[in-house]
């Protein structure tokens, strides 16, 4: 059986292993695929996985050995599902192997911001302090987290830990969910969209991209936000207007965004979000602890012994 990983690099970079996916077949690891090399890269392969590599029915039409599609990821939109499903193709994906690390970012992202540690860091390094005239200084006001509004849109595995963790903080927490009132833990609201975003000083996007919701957050929305408001994405890029946050930021009718994804990936020198200093972006790695890479290496490697067993998992 032949495997083929088409960009593996993003997921393990040299500081794990595939030997237990190297079990179950012939493998061979790229790094990185472009485009134009995804068909002969994956031509005699049984067995396909990749994370960002493009799967279209295009690809697929010239892939008659393909048997089984993993993607290394949770969101499987660079596989055309229709496509493989007419063939008979097995697609899987690793569901939930991140929801911890994205958390955790989510959180970094907004202390980073409350508290400003890296300046301070940075500030001190330099000597600031050691000319200092008081015993203390500060650049920027402190926002203390407890009784203030955490709104969540989406609340899923990781929209719910968000929520959660808000709720150990001490913040009051909105979320827009499709949800009952009823099913929701003590201490999450319910919300309608107009309402969570008029009212919380945090805004965190946890839905998928859909058509729904591409452009969530654009010049209307960020309208009804709090100017004093932060703003949060860690979950698909298009879910805002790049230039609409950007504007909002640059007028003062936004404190700050924080993002670990955005519209495209990597973006242009020419994204407007990049010289904004209100904006904190990191580099789409909130999936990427060494904790979550290795589960999701795990999962994937699982998804592939049980399509080889004849009982397939984590099937899409």
């Amino acid at each position: 059986m032949k495997i083929v990983v088409l960009d593996g690099f993003s997921a393990n970079p040299g500081d794990l292993s595939w030997e237990e996916l190297k079990k179950l077949g012939s493998l061979t690891v790229y790094d990185r695929t472009e485009p134009d090399e995804t068909v002969v890269r994956a031509s005699d392969a049984e067995i396909v996985l990749t994370n960002k590599v493009i799967i279209s029915s295009e690809v697929i039409a010239q892939l008659p050995k393909l048997r089984y599609i993993g993607v290394l990821a949770t969101g499987y939109n660079v596989v055309d599902t229709k496509a493989a499903h007419e063939r008979g193709i097995i697609v899987t994906n690793v569901p939930a192997y991140s929801t911890e690390s994205v958390v955790q970012m989510v959180f970094a992202h907004l202390l980073n911001v409350t508290n400003r540690i890296e300046h301070y860091a940075k500030q001190n390094r330099n000597g600031r302090w050691t000319v200092n005239p008081d015993f203390c200084y500060w650049d920027f006001p402190h926002m203390e987290l407890a009784g203030k509004t955490f709104g969540i849109v989406g609340l899923g595995n990781i929209g719910m830990r968000v929520a959660q963790v808000a709720l150990a903080f001490g913040m009051r927490v909105k979320a827009l969910t499709s949800k009952t009132a009823e099913a929701l833990p003590a201490g999450i609201e319910k919300s309608s969209l107009e309402e969570l975003l008029t009212t919380s000083d945090v805004v965190s996007l946890h839905c998928p991209l859909t058509g729904d919701t591409r452009h969530l957050i654009n010049a209307g929305t960020l309208q009804l936000m709090k100017p004093t408001a932060i703003l949060i994405n860690t979950g698909r890029g298009p879910l805002v207007d790049d230039h609409a946050v950007a504007d909002a930021l640059y007028g003062k009718r936004l404190a700050a965004f924080c993002a670990d994804v955005l519209t495209d990936e990597p973006p242009m020198i020419s994204n407007p979000l990049l010289d904004q200093p209100d904006a904190f972006i990191t580099p789409h790695i909130a999936w990427a602890s060494t904790e979550a890479r290795i589960r999701l290496l795990q999962v994937a490697t699982g998804n592939v012994s049980a399509f080889l067993s004849g009982s397939p998992v984590n099937v899409v």
